[in-house]
C-alpha cells in the first residue's frame, strides 16, 4: 500500500524548487554529511541524473538559515516560509544530523556538535554571515551557533525554544504535559502517541485518519536510536548550568500564544534574561507549531523583523 506521506514528498520538493531552492549534500568530513536546500543560483543544475551539482556562487542576497525542530526535517517544518522569503533573501534549509539525509559516525550528540557541523557546512557553501531562524530543538542549536560563532550569526529569530535545557526544567515540563520522558513525547511509536504529541503541539484540534498517522510515523520518525541520544544530549544537569550567555546579536522571540511545550511565560522570562537586544512577539490562536498553524501571520512578523534588522545593520 502506498505511504501517503511519502507520496507527498515529490510534490513538496517540486514546490521548493519552484520557490528557488534545490537540494545539495555537504560532506563536512569523512563520515559526516549534512543535506541542505540551497538557493538555486548558487549550484549547477546537473544535466544527467547521476551527476552531482557543484557550488558555483556565494549567496548574493542577505542569508537566512531556517533550522528545524524534532518532529520533522527542514522543508517539512518550513514549507510555508520558504516561498515567502526567497525573493529578498538567500534561503538555506539544513537537515540536522540524523534528520533527512544528514548523518555522522561521530558519537557526539550535543547541540554544540550540531552547531559546529552546521557552521562548517555553511562555510563550505560560501555563507559568511546570516540570520538564523530556529524552531524548538533547532532554536537550541541556533543559540549555540550564535554563542560560538558571533562573527557568522548576525541576528536570530527563535520560536518555541530555550537557550539550554536543564534536568529540572525537563522534569517540570514533562510532568505538566503528562509524559514520562522526552522520547515518549517527541518520538511516538504508535498512532495514539502521535495524536498525543499533536494535541500538545498544536492549538487547534487536528483530525487526520489513522492511516495518515501511521504513514507519518513510518516516514518522519527514522533513526530512533540516534534521535533518542540527541534528546539526552540536550539536557544539562542543574549543577552544570551556567548563566545565560550575553549574546551580541539582536534576537527576536516569536511565539505561539498557546504554546504548551515552552509556555509564553517562559519566553517572557527568557526575554528579560537575554537583555536589551531581545524583542518578543506572540501570535494568537497558535501553539508550539506556530509557523505551520498561522503561516501568514508568522511570515509577516518574520519579514518585519528581517527588514528592520537589515535596515539598521546594513
Amino acid at each position: 500500500m502506498v505511504n501517503l506521506v511519502a507520496a507527498q514528498r515529490p510534490l513538496l520538493r517540486g514546490l521548493m524548487k519552484m520557490a528557488g531552492i534545490r537540494p545539495y549534500t555537504v560532506e563536512i568530513e569523512p563520515g559526516t554529511v549534512m543535506s541542505f536546500w540551497v538557493p538555486s543560483e548558487t549550484i549547477t543544475k546537473p544535466k544527467k541524473k547521476e551527476e552531482k551539482p557543484r557550488i558555483i556562487a556565494k549567496p548574493s542576497k542577505p542569508t537566512v538559515v531556517l533550522v528545524h525542530g524534532f518532529a520533522g526535517e527542514g522543508i517539512v517544518t518550513w514549507q510555508f516560509q520558504v516561498g515567502a522569503l526567497t525573493k529578498k533573501y538567500a534561503v538555506y534549509v539544513p537537515d540536522l544530523l540524523f534528520f533527512g539525509g544528514s548523518s555522522t559516525d561521530k558519537a557526539d550528540r550535543s547541540p554544540r556538535f550540531q552547531a559546529e557541523c552546521l557552521v562548517r557546512a555553511l562555510r563550505k557553501l560560501g555563507v559568511e554571515k546570516c540570520i538564523v531562524v530556529g524552531f524548538s530543538y533547532g532554536g537550541m542549536v541556533s543559540f549555540k551557533m550564535a554563542e560560538m560563532y558571533p562573527e557568522m550569526v548576525e541576528g536570530m529569530v527563535i520560536s518555541g525554544s530555550i537557550v539550554a535545557m536543564s534536568n529540572s526544567l525537563r522534569a517540570a515540563s514533562l510532568q505538566q504535559l503528562g509524559f514520562s520522558s522526552s522520547s515518549d513525547l517527541l518520538m511516538p511509536t504508535s498512532v495514539k502517541g502521535l495524536k498525543a504529541l499533536l494535541s500538545v503541539a498544536a492549538h487547534k484540534k487536528l483530525w487526520f485518519p489513522d492511516r495518515l498517522h501511521k504513514d507519518f510515523l513510518e516516514v518522519m520518525f527514522t533513526n530512533r536510536k540516534e534521535r533518542a541520544e540527541l534528546l539526552e544530549g540536550l539536557v544539562i544537569s542543574n549543577r552544570d548550568m551556567v548563566a545565560t550567555p550575553k549574546f551580541p546579536q539582536r534576537i527576536h522571540l516569536l511565539w505561539g500564544q498557546n504554546d504548551q511545550i515552552f509556555k509564553l511565560e517562559l519566553a517572557q522570562n527568557m526575554k528579560e534574561e537575554l537583555g536589551d537586544g531581545t524583542t518578543f512577539e506572540s501570535i494568537e490562536k497558535a501553539g508550539h507549531l506556530v509557523q505551520l498553524e498561522r503561516p501568514c501571520v508568522y511570515n509577516r512578523c518574520l519579514k518585519n523583523f528581517l527588514s528592520s534588522f537589515l535596515t539598521k545593520n546594513h
